[in-house]
């Protein structure tokens, strides 16, 4: 018998994206960004995943070590996201495996960090 089960991808609750947190069925091979907007979860992407900027920038909190290693492109890009921490992700460079993953959404994106809110 085959496991054909779809990995799950635990987002943790963002007062934006998903205030109550959510939990989605993701396809392999996939991106997480992929995943999050098929299921409703309009993360930023200002790029349209073309690995040209931060705003679809996620902190994986479990399952990191599954993921591809990231390449010099999205390291660089990396290197200016906002919040940044050793999980840190291009959402749209990360694609899901096998294993289940949790994933933070930053409160912030560079898009609104340079913004004046009020």
């Amino acid at each position: 018998m085959t496991n054909d089960k779809m990995p799950t991808i635990k987002i943790l609750p963002h007062p934006e994206y998903a205030p109550a947190g959510a939990e989605i069925q993701a396809d392999v091979g996939d991106s997480i960004c992929e995943a999050l907007l098929e299921h409703g979860i309009s993360i930023e992407h200002a790029c349209e995943m073309s690995c040209a900027c931060t705003t679809c920038h996620v902190i994986v909190r479990q399952g990191y070590e599954t993921l591809d290693a990231p390449d010099e492109d999205e390291e660089d890009l990396l290197d200016r996201a906002w919040g940044l921490q050793p999980q840190s992700r291009l959402s749209c460079q990360a694609i899901v495996g096998k294993a289940d993953l949790i994933i933070e959404i930053p409160r912030y994106s560079i898009n609104h960090a340079k913004e004046k809110h009020a």
